[in-house]
């Protein structure tokens, strides 16, 4: 592909509205929106009949590597995203070893040169061993800042203690992720209740520990006026104490899933340990409460999740499984199809997938189409259908939940930085405008 070339014919979607464009590219950037009159020659792409989105950024995936490479790898992963049309993503740092040193930092982003096929950025861990630490960690190269595990999960981080967590939020400036869930309870749980399967699933891991937790974290917010950013939320109560907090002007942000959306507390017969994560599939009340919250604008942003383990491992009997699904590849698609469907808009799902995750994290030149703007786009043909099949999959794990669904809208060419991305891993760490 050439350092300068058009496409013609298509029509982009932004965060409010669709039209008919041409765009000019040049040496990665976007350089010119408008009609250029004239047919594709040379090596212009034709996108006539086709929409144009911004290639979407998927804030939490978890690519195994290091430690865990079986499940999946930076490589695997990232072919993944691209297939799925997400053309940045963060991974997270519960690895093995954690990415909770400069070391460790520093160690995976020298892995990821040259082998991955979007762009990337690791979060840094917190742990109660680098609390004074955080602040000059979040500004490291390679990171979109600090990712803190409330609640225990895969792997081992976790800062459990208010007052860890207050240290936390006084150690740095740029946005918290955090994995919300009150693991004194989680504890009780654990010891208390007997599992006679995954269907006991949120059981053990309840509505009130994810309620206990947001509501300490929101708490602390507001004491020490830290952004926090909460990560798959699955509860009504959540869904009520945020949008609460987000009215007296409390600094949160939230994610959502497609699979919180999508899944309830029924499909563990038909899935078993394959809808097995945390926090859980619950059950439907909570889903309902879900959409309402998406439809007025609560959620900020979109995520996947993405956590995948072989099939053999799901198949161990709970409570031996393990916790994660995959879903990079299939995030765009599922919603994209949900936004077809009349669900929500296609505007909302470019701000949740592009704009507003490049705002939160200060990703330099990327979420948008517009002069200026990396050329990180997505060509989709709104028309066509397609279904989610096992041998279409690029992850290591080799499986989706969502086996088997039709879906709309079908992506027919992604571009990373101007460069046609499937034909070879051109990843490059992401950028910052923090200062």
């Amino acid at each position: 592909m050439s350092s300068s070339f058009a496409i013609i014919g298509g029509h982009v979607v932004s965060p409010i509205a669709t039209y008919r464009s041409d765009l000019v590219i040049q040496d990665g950037k976007i350089t010119w929106i408008g009609d250029l009159n004239r047919k594709p020659t040379g090596n212009d792409i034709d996108a006539s009949g086709l929409h144009i989105f911004p290639g979407a950024i998927d804030t939490q995936v978890h690519f195994r590597e290091p430690g865990l490479e079986w499940k999946e790898d930076l490589t695997s992963g990232t072919r993944a995203a691209i297939a799925g049309g997400v053309t940045t993503i963060f991974e997270m740092p519960n690895t093995n070893p954690t990415t909770t040193t400069k070391e460790a930092l520093e160690d995976k982003l020298a892995r990821a040169a040259a082998r991955c096929w979007c762009d990337y950025g690791f979060f840094f861990g917190a742990s109660t061993d680098n609390l004074g630490y955080l602040a000059e960690a979040e500004n490291l190269p390679g990171t979109p800042g600090i990712k803190l595990f409330a609640g225990s999960s895969t792997g081992t981080l976790l800062v459990e203690n208010e007052s860890d967590i207050r240290q936390v939020f006084q150690n740095g400036r740029r946005p918290v992720a955090i994995h919300s869930e009150f693991e004194p309870r989680l504890r009780e749980r654990k010891a208390n209740i007997t599992p006679n399967g995954v269907q006991d699933h949120p059981k053990i891991r309840d509505a009130e520990a994810a309620r206990l937790c947001t509501e300490m974290l929101i708490r602390l917010s507001e004491e020490t006026g830290r952004h926090i950013h909460v990560l798959h939320i699955s509860t009504a109560e959540e869904v009520e104490l945020i949008r609460e907090a987000k009215r007296r002007g409390v600094k949160i942000t939230c994610e959502i899933t497609p699979q919180h959306l999508t899944f309830s507390a029924d499909d563990y017969a038909l899935l078993g340990t394959k809808l097995q994560q945390n926090p859980p599939i619950r059950a439907k009340e909570h889903r309902a409460a879900l959409w309402p919250a998406l439809l007025e604008g609560m959620f900020d942003v979109f995520g996947s999740d993405h956590a995948p383990h072989t099939l053999e491992e799901k198949a161990k009997p709970y409570p031996d499984s393990p916790s994660g699904m995959p879903g990079v590849q299939t995030i765009f698609p599922l919603l994209l199809d949900y936004a077809l469907k009349g669900q929500f808009s296609l505007h909302a799902l470019v701000r949740m997938m592009s704009e507003t995750p490049a705002k939160l994290y200060g990703l330099r030149n990327k979420g948008v189409i517009a002069p200026g703007y990396d050329a990180d786009l997505c060509l989709v043909d709104l028309s066509a259908s397609w279904m989610i099949q096992t041998a279409d999959l690029h992850s290591k794990c080799g499986w989706s939940p969502f086996e088997g669904r039709e879906l709309k809208g079908r992506i027919q060419n992604v571009f990373v930085r101007g460069i046609q991305a499937d034909l070879a891993p051109i990843g490059q760490p992401a950028e910052y405008t923090w200062k």
